[in-house]
């Protein structure tokens, strides 16, 4: 009699090991969620972005600034860095375009920095956001054959690579710059290019007003329905009237994609506005809309989220990036990786 109790224990034990075996199994193999591995190619529909799955999705990332001027900055390892430390799952690459900025334009070379880029944010399994970095030069159309060259080489060599997002003018400006009559026939003309290659991907498509006058989109927007237009804003500058008109944007089924932000005021100067930073991330994260954080440098102004001493690299297992964070960057890393109470 002891010897079959002893049998059915010890098959109990074997069985309640082998259930526990399974289930570690399958929490150590998880997938991320975040990452393109388990995404997928994404697509607009209708105010939403989906994954493979369709399931909605967010991204959550940080952009460079100019990489004419802070490019040593940038490589694997220091995406990866922000990647383990803030948990993000996109990064914007902003390549300047204008001449007189030391823009590709002038530097022909920054295509090659761009590409680099790309490739650190495929291997880290993460998504990309190639970004032609309008400004100074307002009106998209100045350098429009240049960017049709641009994005031609680009959608032709990652037009099967799920990880790319293209983001085709950053920020026009100017009071005689309109969607009518320069953004939308540009737009029409890139994203055109671009689809002779990259027939999937999503395109990103800046507004009037430095990104902020999406209400001159609504009457006209793109045929093409596998865009998100462009929403900007910084919490020194903009209120609760921006966020109105998002909400009344995107009940005409249009998606939004807020491809660059920040805490500071548009200057990228002057004081963190933490309290309302926090009421925009609140109605991003509410309504699922993606969102990339200016900026990734070292840059003496407010809205750097590095100091001057950061070099890729230079953190270690115990400090992370922790050492080197402005109070701008820690104030992001509080919105990204919330503290535990």
């Amino acid at each position: 009699m002891k010897k079959k109790v002893t049998a059915i224990v010890a098959a109990a034990i074997l069985v309640i090991l082998a259930i526990g075996g399974v289930v570690l199994f399958m929490l150590l193999n998880q997938p991320d969620r975040k990452s393109v591995s388990y995404n997928g190619q994404l697509r607009v529909d209708g105010n939403r972005i989906v994954n493979q799955h369709n399931e909605e999705v967010q991204l959550t990332g940080i952009s460079t600034h100019g990489i004419q001027w802070y490019g040593d900055l940038y490589n694997e390892t220091s995406i990866a860095e922000l990647k383990n430390e803030f948990g993000i799952n996109v990064f914007r690459i902003a390549m300047y375009v204008n001449p007189d900025d030391g823009g590709y334009i002038a530097n022909r070379g920054l295509k090659d920095k761009v590409v680099e880029l790309v490739e650190a944010a495929i291997k880290l399994d993460m998504y990309a956001i190639i970004d032609w970095h309008i400004l100074n030069d307002n009106n998209p159309q100045t350098y429009e054959a240049e960017a049709l060259e641009f994005f031609g080489e680009m959608s032709e060599k990652y037009g099967e690579t799920p990880n790319v997002i293209y983001e085709i003018c950053n920020e026009p400006n100017g009071s005689d710059v309109s969607w009518g009559g320069n953004i939308r026939p540009y737009a029409e003309k890139l994203v055109a290019k671009i689809r002779e290659h990259a027939e999937k991907a999503i395109v990103i498509v800046g507004t009037p007003n430095w990104s902020k006058a999406i209400e001159q989109v609504d009457p006209s927007p793109l045929d093409d329905k596998n865009v998100a237009y462009a929403l900007h804003f910084y919490a020194g500058s903009e209120n609760v009237t921006l966020r109105d008109e998002m909400d009344h944007f995107r009940s005409k089924n249009l998606a939004l994609f807020v491809s660059e932000c920040g805490s500071t005021d548009a200057s990228g100067q002057g004081d963190l506005h933490e309290d309302n930073f926090k009421v925009w991330i609140d109605y991003l994260n509410k309504n699922k809309i993606s969102w990339v954080f200016w900026a990734f440098s070292n840059k003496d102004e407010a809205s750097s989220i590095v100091t001057k001493k950061y070099k890729p690299g230079v953190a270690d297992d115990e400090t992370g990036l922790e050492n080197y964070l402005t109070e701008n960057g820690r104030l992001l890393k509080r919105t990204l990786v919330p503290p535990e109470d």
